[in-house]
């Protein structure tokens, strides 16, 4: 009988074990998965300069243009938490999209190669952020799905395993789908 219970007791040590290491797994994959943000992040804030610093030599007159992009710049580099850097990004998304929309009018920028290979660059920046942030986002899913389901819920509450937030654009999505309007008066 004791033999048994010592049986027992060794496979319910494994189950927990396992789904302890399963919760440290999920979180390490949330954690490489924000990492791999951050770091195509960091490459746009790094092309931004170059890129305004382009348009400027042509679009002199559109200081507020520029301003706007490096506030956001700015606020979205400063940003702490997952939503702030969200929230961060909505505004970056949108002064990027005035500033192209002011580009647009200037066709000898159109055709500077250096105002070219900087906008691929970013274009396939934007590419790998939709990637790492897709990835991200599929990983907190199941970090956060396996923390809310029975029994690993136990496991979780007892180690602080805490839910993860979601990397989303958030309200001010809308406003960047808009079309950007851009006036020289």
């Amino acid at each position: 009988m004791l033999f048994v219970f010592l049986i027992f007791i060794g496979l319910f040590v494994l189950f927990v074990v396992g789904l302890y290491n399963s919760l440290v797994t999920l979180r390490n994959r949330c954690d490489n998965g924000w990492a791999q943000i951050d770091v195509q992040l960091r490459r746009r804030y790094d092309l931004i300069p170059n890129l305004v610093e382009t348009v400027k030599g042509y679009a002199k007159h559109e200081r507020e243009v520029f301003e706007r992009v490096t506030q956001a710049r700015t606020q979205a580099i400063s940003a702490g938490t997952v939503k702030e850097q969200g929230s961060a990004e909505n505004m970056l998304q949108g002064a990027l999209k005035s500033l192209f929309a002011v580009a647009e009018n200037y066709p000898e920028l159109k055709a500077n190669q250096n105002f070219l290979m900087l906008q691929e660059e970013l274009a396939g920046t934007e590419s790998k952020v939709a990637y790492s942030r897709q990835f991200y986002n599929d990983s907190v899913m199941k970090f956060n799905t396996r923390i809310q389901m029975f029994p690993s819920n136990i496991i979780a509450g007892m180690f602080g395993f805490k839910e993860r937030d979601y990397f989303e654009i958030g309200a001010g999505e809308a406003a960047a789908k808009e079309p950007v309007k851009v006036s020289f008066s």
